[in-house]
């Protein structure tokens, strides 16, 4: 009972710090100072210190304002207009038309980053403005981003799942492997969702007649020779073991800067423009990240998950039971921590009740970064949603309502991937074979 009323009084707090109009960062860094302060006897200054400073200079960081660079510099640009105009041809009569792009974008974009937030801010600073120029309703543009962004989790390169390796032993050569089939699944899952919203309600979409010979989309394909080369060096540099992800992020700004100037959209304008905004976006996602990790360090001096994963562990739950359980568990805490976080904390005492169960744990590592990509679309402290209202300004409530179809998506993917575990378990087997 106790720790249930810390967490109440910590959630009320941050949603009247946020129902005021705080910034996100303060209200999630005065949260943490709060919650330090009722209930615990930790030293606040000097832990409030060391964790901004541990979480500010990281180098895999650095990949997040690169990555956020590249995308001013193709917004910019005529290169994200190019991509819609290449694929105007080939989806003009999917179902869903040019919202797929942005599935596909985050998708493919996933397999650079290993970053939701950089997914989310690189594909939505291209697609965004792009979409609604055509008049596709706004709840979709918005739910697609943040839905398709969290594949940035999953896809590998995925850091969390590097994360989740190192903590339980596991081999993360085999996590990626077994994160490719979930990734190609909920891929298909958004892109099915999109085509039947389009075949029941087909009024909200734009009136475009799209009417192309194969030779006309192969003509139009050469604008996106541009954007595929991008992908090709940014993905190639990582794959060819050339560069690691951070590298790979200076490798798309250099990239994106020549395409720029080979397609003569570059100057010394629109370089600064790039710069000057691609630094407010990573200064407030990194403020972001610095008051989430705050956040993380208090609830973990309050004891607060350690206490309710033992509470959990109690119960002596059999295995669907059990997994129901730590589904509901693990999006509540996801709705207040980010998601490496979430691991970190809860690791040491949930795998043993996993272990107890007889439930695979490469299986189960998936299984929880699904379940922490639902997090990342779950306000409060839904990262994915703070990323996209930084970009659009939008009402953090509306884009919280935007996603929340595709928080029932990944859901349906926790159930089937339950259901059929070899979705999961399939290719790293070939892959021990």
């Amino acid at each position: 009972m106790s720790e249930l009323m810390m967490m109440v009084v910590l959630v009320g707090a941050l949603f009247t710090m946020l129902a005021m109009g705080m910034w996100v960062g303060f209200a999630l860094t005065l949260t943490g100072a709060l919650g330090m302060v009722m209930f615990t006897s930790a030293p606040l200054g000097p832990i409030l210190a060391t964790t901004f400073w541990g979480h500010s200079h990281s180098w895999a960081l650095a990949a997040l304002p690169l990555f956020i660079l590249m995308g001013e510099i193709l917004l910019r640009s005529r290169l994200s207009e190019d991509m819609f105009t290449g694929l105007t041809p080939w989806l003009g009569k999917v179902p869903g038309k040019l919202l797929h792009v942005n599935i596909l974008g985050c998708a493919i974009f996933a397999a650079v980053s290993g970053s939701s937030a950089a997914t989310a801010a690189t594909i939505g600073k291209m697609s965004v403005p792009e979409l609604k120029k055509r008049g596709y309703p706004d709840s979709l543009i918005l739910g697609t981003l943040a839905g398709s962004a969290t594949l940035g989790l999953l896809i590998p390169p995925s850091i969390i799942l590097i994360v989740y390796g190192v903590s339980t032993e596991q081999s993360i050569a085999r996590l990626f492997i077994a994160g490719i089939l979930p990734g190609i699944l909920l891929v298909g899952m958004f892109a099915a969702y999109i085509a039947a919203i389009a075949l029941l309600k087909p009024e909200i979409f734009p009136k475009e007649v799209l009417n192309f010979s194969f030779m006309e989309k192969l003509k139009a394909s050469k604008r996106l020779l541009p954007v595929i080369a991008l992908i090709a060096g940014v993905i190639g540099s990582i794959y060819a073991g050339i560069a690691s992800p951070t590298d790979a992020a200076a490798v798309g700004v250099v990239l994106a800067l020549v395409l720029a100037w080979s397609s003569g959209s570059l100057s010394w304008d629109m370089f600064k423009q790039s710069v000057m905004n691609a630094t407010i976006t990573s200064c407030m996602i990194a403020f972001i990240l610095a008051g989430a990790a705050f956040l993380t360090v208090s609830m973990g001096f309050t004891g607060i998950p350690r206490n309710l994963a033992a509470w959990i562990d109690t119960l002596n739950l059999g295995p669907w039971a059990l997994l129901g359980a730590l589904t509901v568990f693990f999006v509540i805490l996801g709705c207040f921590l980010d998601g490496i976080s979430v691991v970190v904390l809860t690791t040491a005492i949930i795998m043993p009740m996993i272990d107890a169960a007889g439930i695979d744990p490469l299986w189960f590592g998936i299984y929880l970064v699904i379940v922490v990509e639902m997090s990342q679309i779950t306000p409060p402290v839904g990262f994915n949603l703070f990323v996209i209202q930084g970009l659009t300004g939008d009402n953090i409530f509306k884009i919280a309502k935007a996603a929340l179809p595709f928080f029932f998506l990944l859901l349906a993917a926790v159930v089937l991937i339950t259901i059929f575990p070899q979705i999961v378990t399939a290719l790293p087997n070939l892959m021990r074979g």
